[in-house]
């Protein structure tokens, strides 16, 4: 289902009106270039589950379940616990949102997220593994965006960062090779660092941080890097046929790893209080 508009004769209006503020350093909403727009962050709000999170970027919504359960490995990788994100675009989210199973741009939001979960080793997968090749513990995160105002990208990482941090599953112990329910009890989820996503839209000669829906839509490119708490790139993603040089691409690196900094001092206070 997708939430992005699409007029060619929009866009291109809409385009010339913003590649002119832009080249005066300026953004329609009245940001800076490489502002974002307020973050708010709520964890624990979905009782039943796990760990949870709300994340609002602006006018955008979404929020993260996890769900812990016990399940088999995959064949190729028995000695490693099961991660999976999903990521869902509510019909109600978007006035161009259309309902249905998840199009492609859902799909790569997906697994873009996952991507920079997995490669920054925010969770040791093999630290997961309760019986190795037969049973081991399954993290299933589900994301839903409520409303959408561009950067889902972002949102959707937070929410799924923030919901991990904050995530408890229960404990087991192994009798003669079978799981036995430690009934009560329960253990956070080991977390080896925060891994902060940013995505930058080009439009024009200039990059933008948390583009909103509308600079989204006239956008020539757009590239999503995610760090860890070393400020090393553990993921990146660029998505559309605009193209970017060599120059180009360290100049966004640079943009997004000073931004990782400042980001990952609001998640780690949003899971401060959840963790005592």
């Amino acid at each position: 289902m997708s939430a992005v508009k699409k007029s060619m004769v929009v866009e291109r209006l809409r385009k010339a009106q913003i590649v002119e503020f832009l080249s005066k350093e300026k953004r329609l909403d009245g940001r800076d270039l490489l502002d974002f727009r307020p973050i708010k962050i709520e964890t624990g709000i979905i009782e039943k589950a796990n760990g949870s999170a709300r994340v609002q970027i602006g006018n955008t919504q979404v929020i993260a379940g996890v769900k812990i359960d016990i399940g088999e490995p995959f064949p190729d990788t028995p000695e490693k616990g099961l991660l999976v994100v999903n990521a869902e675009v509510l019909p109600l989210s978007s006035a161009y949102a259309e309902p249905g199973p998840p199009d492609e741009d859902a799909i790569e939001l997906a697994r873009v997220v996952d991507r920079g979960i997995r490669e920054s080793q925010m969770i040791d997968l093999s630290k997961l593994v309760l019986i190795q090749g037969k049973k081991v513990y399954a993290v299933f995160i589900d994301v839903d965006i409520l409303d959408t105002d561009g950067n889902l990208f972002d949102a959707v990482s937070y929410a799924t960062v923030a919901s991990l941090a904050t995530s408890t599953m229960p404990k087991f112990s192994i009798d003669q090779n079978e799981l036995i329910t430690q009934e009560e009890e329960s253990t956070h989820l080991h977390i080896n660092c925060i891994p902060v996503s940013i995505t930058l839209a080009k439009i024009g000669d200039e990059f933008i941080i948390d583009p909103t829906s509308e600079e989204e839509a006239v956008m020539d490119t757009r590239i999503t890097f995610t760090f860890d708490d070393e400020g090393n790139i553990r993921a990146g993603q660029k998505g559309l046929p605009g193209t970017l040089d060599f120059d180009q691409v360290k100049l966004a690196v640079n943009i997004a790893k000073t931004k990782a900094k400042e980001i990952r001092k609001i998640i780690k206070e949003s899971i401060k209080d959840a963790k005592r």
